[in-house]
């Protein structure tokens, strides 16, 4: 009677302990998914226009379209102090609807980087162009840190690594290792096209049509060119750098360790995002377009 009583003070409804314990880790399992999701959806506000385009290792979008930037006209006299005098809330407004203006014209900024319009001639990068250019890819422009970020939100929800948690702490380790195997990859990337004198820039199609400049996007995410910016090779070092880059991230990743796999992972990634990253690029005008930003040439 006794052993009874406890066993119905515990389970007043009759179930085993067993029953809570599956109920239990469901409701777990629930909520770290909707957690992970919530963290994916921060980081897409946070990341805002430039979440289209993820790429693994990039195809190099850092290109020097020679696009000049937009001017803007001169504030009417006494204009400037009105904006500063007049309702701090009218001021706010005025000023948020600039910036987000601003980040919504992505063309030559955070998404496509820069690159060789296809009004303009293909000129073989100098070393201080390909230094600068590898440095913008890497390090120094926001769209070098917000593609990873993206990426480990959508390792986030998957749950891979699965060893590594779906907080805080898991994304932020998911969001350095996916860094850290992007600045490997791209260094060696860099390193080999230096030595082999190959094209790292996209060069929008000068063709017309939707098939033709596609079916450019994808080639040119697995041939560039060599000095003479005519003829093609294959991207040994943009996918020699990918598959390297895989390979040293398995000294972070957990177990199971296994290096040559890391890369044909990585390697493969590239010929995913490269392409899509090719395509956004190419279409980058048109995409414009649709969102009603003003051209630039």
């Amino acid at each position: 009677m006794t052993g009874n009583a406890v066993v119905e003070r515990w389970h007043p409804t009759g179930s085993s302990i067993g029953g809570i314990v599956v109920g239990k880790s469901k409701a777990l399992t629930r909520r770290s998914q909707r957690k992970n999701w919530g963290l994916l959806v921060f980081v897409l506000v946070m990341i805002g226009p430039g979440w289209a385009q993820g790429s693994e290792p990039g195809q190099n979008p850092a290109q020097n379209s020679g696009q000049a930037q937009g001017k803007e006209l001169p504030d009417a006299p006494g204009e400037s102090k009105k904006k500063q005098s007049g309702n701090p809330v009218e001021f706010v407004t005025h000023k948020t609807k600039h910036e987000l203006l601003r980040a919504r014209d992505w063309e030559s900024g955070w998404i496509a980087g820069e690159y060789v319009g296809r009004n303009r001639t293909l000129v073989t990068p100098a070393r201080e162009e390909r230094e600068v250019i590898y440095l913008r890819e890497t390090f120094v422009t926001p769209e070098a840190y917000m593609k990873r970020m993206f990426a480990a939100a959508i390792d986030q929800v998957r749950g891979t690594p699965r060893q590594w948690d779906g907080g805080w702490g898991g994304y932020a380790e998911r969001w350095g290792s996916r860094e850290g195997q992007f600045i490997a990859a791209n260094t060696l990337a860099a390193l080999g096209n230096a030595k082999l004198g190959f094209e790292v820039r996209y060069d929008q199609c000068k063709c017309q049509g939707l098939w033709p400049r596609t079916r450019h996007a994808i080639v040119r995410n697995f041939l560039t060119y060599d000095r003479s910016e005519e003829r093609r090779h294959p991207q040994w070092a943009l996918y020699g750098g990918a598959f390297g880059g895989g390979m040293i991230s398995t000294a972070w990743k957990p177990s199971p360790k296994n290096a040559f796999a890391n890369g044909g992972w990585a390697a493969l990634g590239q010929a995913g995002w490269g392409t899509a990253l090719n395509f956004v690029t190419e279409f980058s005008r048109e995409i414009n377009r649709k969102q009603g930003v003003k051209q630039k040439f």
